[in-house]
């Protein structure tokens, strides 16, 4: 009962009315002091939807922190009763998380729980879209005009099947203006692709968009990739006359199978991980850059992947990262970091965000250029991690 009438009246609020209605229905199945929490951009903090930011708990440093790193259920004890945090989820995709109490911790108690956070979840992404109040709370400093463009076209950043797990991550978040990353699923293929463009400006934002645009349009089109790419490339040089271009991979995996089929456009090569090792770069004789317009075919390459591989692309301005001493962050150490994570049990999207606070804190916090990074699990027995695990008493 709880969850229908929630779903009834969720239909005609604003974001902001979400954390009074969701209380209301809350109390009827027995849980109180309710706190709805929602992740910032880069994902350091959980904030309050209804304190304005003034109440925030840091993710590396609060047990509601805790449950969304590690996608876990989180029981305390509390005077007679129980506290529980626990992750509000889109599909795998991290939000932030949900806090309420309870008089115990049975099952029926937090199946009840889980089937509230879901919903809570659905509500809040149907309600950000067209929420400034979401943008302004999830925002820790001022965003430029070139980021405002490119944010919105980013698909979710956590994608899972039972058999593939997508998650990506994109810096400097509030001053992005020429990487972007896009996916999407079709039948048994998943899309994949990254684009870095030239620049660190507005005209670097709308020559991604337009990158993005013309890609997303080409494949809805049943284009081949190398097709797609020459769109890509005759698109960005119309509008620019060739004083503008952007490097990227253009990649179909066949989860299926495990075929991974791609085309490079001058762009670095991605990274196979196999068994715990950086086995290879992927290479593929590289086109020029899209933007050019210069007369030369896309080269079209394949690889079969084994089960449980991992692929990494990226940007160069992470492993061309560099720290006071003008070091480089390094292919080797890139490819080391994300290997460690996941022998320490991190799942994916856990993993790049610990990378990206790495990059950052090598280059004092200040990167000089975007640095993007897509991380691609298949087949790799983790999947299930992303969902919300069995309470994990504290």
């Amino acid at each position: 009962m709880m969850l229908a009438n929630l779903l009834q009246d969720s239909h005609l609020i604003t974001l902001e009315q979400v954390p009074a209605v969701v209380e209301k229905h809350a109390a009827v199945a027995g849980f109180s002091e309710v706190i709805l929490l929602v992740a910032d951009l880069r994902e350091q903090s959980l904030i309050a939807l209804d304190s304005g930011g003034t109440r925030t708990f840091p993710v590396d440093a609060s047990l509601a922190g805790r449950a969304f790193r590690d996608v876990t259920l989180i029981v305390t004890p509390h005077g007679g009763d129980r506290h529980f945090w626990i992750p509000l989820l889109d599909g795998t995709e991290r939000i932030g998380v949900l806090g309420a109490t309870a008089r115990d911790s049975t099952r029926s108690t937090v199946d009840r729980l889980l089937a509230l956070a879901s919903l809570v979840a659905l509500t809040l992404v149907s309600k950000r879209q067209h929420s400034d109040t979401y943008q302004r709370l999830v925002r820790t400093q001022p965003m430029t005009i070139a980021s405002e463009v490119v944010w919105p076209l980013m698909p979710p950043l956590t994608f899972a099947t039972e058999s593939l797990v997508l998650t990506a991550v994109l810096e400097p978040a509030y001053e992005i203006g020429g990487d972007a990353v896009d996916y999407a699923v079709a039948g048994d293929v998943v899309h994949l692709s990254m684009f870095d463009a030239m620049g660190h400006d507005q005209s670097a934002g709308l020559t991604v968009a337009l990158a993005t645009g013309a890609c997303r349009n080409s494949r809805r089109r049943d284009l081949s990739l190398v097709d797609t790419s020459v769109v890509v490339d005759e698109v960005i040089n119309e509008q620019f006359g060739g004083r503008r271009f952007a490097t990227g991979v253009l990649a179909d995996l066949d989860y299926r199978t495990g075929v991974l089929s791609w085309v490079n456009r001058g762009h670095p090569a991605p990274l196979l991980i196999r068994q715990g090792r950086w086995l290879r770069q992927l290479r593929c004789r590289p086109a020029p850059p899209m933007g050019f317009g210069l007369p030369s075919k896309p080269v079209l390459c394949h690889e079969h992947l084994e089960p449980g591989d991992r692929l990494l692309f990226y940007t160069d301005g992470i492993v061309e990262a560099r720290d006071a001493r003008g070091r480089q962050f390094g292919l080797r150490r890139f490819a080391d970091f994300v290997i460690r994570r996941e022998a320490d049990g991190c799942a994916a999207p856990e993993t790049l965000r610990r990378l990206m606070r790495t990059v950052l804190d090598h280059q004092n916090g200040r990167l000089q250029d975007d640095a993007s990074a897509l991380l691609v699990e298949w087949q790799h027995d983790r999947e299930k991690s992303l969902l919300v695990s069995a309470p994990n008493r504290a």
